[in-house]
């Protein structure tokens, strides 16, 4: 079983960013072994991806172009537990240990060794967070003509459980909740929760305000910066990391996007004037990037959403466009976002 996991982690150098992103989600990893003709060459991890993306790199690129100039790996002459010890210290997801020819001789996984996930390392942050409960979950009915989408059981909790714990466990303890639709239901069940962990405040309309119009109501309530995040999605990243980028790249907005590829099951066909061919693909492939529904935005932007407006988040990003104002993107996997709003994603993401 171990071995077949090694083989799988492994990934040839001239293969394609786009191919090392599916082969992380397909196993569940965000780490791959780059290998030369056999030979270790580097580690590839979904950050070295991410950071390609934000550059401008096309993921049609072989990995090699993206690769760092050194990566951490252990050989056999080094001592085991000293290795084992490194991996704890630096919350490292696996070890490769490389014998003397440059093969591969054995990977040491944090999970076997801590029998748990590996623990985020970026530095904590405490900043507001907005989750945006106010919808009727059409996509889930009949379930929600009954249960409020907020609380749909994921498990031992709720959906709205597992989002909050996902910003607790980066700090963040200040939670905001728009609420509209069966709100006293939401109400009743959160503020019964024995977890001293949730500070949460409510803000409620009175009518439909879209994905942004309710956010006027906390105009001089946030004075930092805040994370914005709809009810439905599960993002399993570094928020730590989408934050640094925030802050570094002076975004007034950033968007967290996945990166979907879809193939089309069909030659196209594109044509020209009078109707002739001008080209042919057979089975072709796109890639997005897909709005997941969370965002990072700053406090002086509440001020410029209308007052008891229908008024879309999407809305206020393309202001800011035409503006000449920053909107920056921060891609991460397709297997990191889940939209557990719809039947279907949200009965994998139960079963797994």
């Amino acid at each position: 079983m171990m071995k077949e996991l090694v083989r799988r982690l492994c990934i040839e150098s001239q293969s394609s960013i786009l191919a090392a992103l599916k082969q992380m989600d397909s196993i569940k990893r965000k780490l791959l072994i780059v290998l030369e003709n056999g030979h270790y060459l580097s580690l590839l991890s979904v950050g070295d991806i991410q950071r390609a993306i934000i550059r401008g790199d096309k993921l049609e690129q072989p990995v090699t172009a993206i690769l760092r100039d050194k990566t951490n790996v252990a050989t056999i002459h080094d001592d085991r537990q000293e290795v084992e010890r490194y991996v704890k210290e630096h919350k490292t997801e696996f070890m490769p240990i490389i014998d003397d020819d440059g093969n591969l001789a054995d990977v040491i996984f944090w999970d076997e060794l801590f029998h748990t996930r590996v623990e985020r390392v970026s530095p904590k942050f405490n900043l507001p967070v907005i989750i945006m409960a106010g919808g009727k979950g059409t996509r889930l009915r009949p379930l929600t003509n009954v249960l409020p989408k907020p609380l749909i059981p994921i498990g031992e909790q709720t959906m709205m459980e597992d989002i909050m714990d996902r910003f607790v466990e980066c700090g963040c303890h200040d939670f905001y909740v728009s609420v509209n639709y069966k709100a006293e239901i939401i109400k009743r069940y959160l503020d019964n929760l024995d977890k001293p962990q949730y500070h949460i405040s409510y803000f409620q309309e009175d009518k439909p305000l879209g994905t942004a119009g309710s956010l006027h109501l906390l105009k001089d309530k946030i004075n930092d910066t805040f994370f914005v995040s709809n009810c439905d999605i599960i993002v399993d990243e570094d928020y730590g990391e989408i934050l640094s980028y925030h802050r570094e790249n002076r975004n007034e907005i950033t968007v967290v996007a996945a990166i979907k590829n879809m193939a089309i099951p069909y030659g196209t066909l594109e044509t020209k004037e009078e109707g002739l061919l001008s080209d042919i693909k057979e089975k072709p492939e796109y890639t997005f990037k897909i709005n997941t529904g969370m965002y990072i935005l700053e406090p002086s932007l509440i001020k410029e959403i209308p007052e008891d407006e229908f008024y879309h988040i999407t809305y206020l990003i393309e202001k800011l466009m035409k503006e000449g104002r920053r909107v920056g993107v921060y891609p991460i996997n397709e297997g990191s976002w889940i939209d557990v709003g719809n039947w279907d994603e949200y009965l994998k993401y139960i079963r797994k």
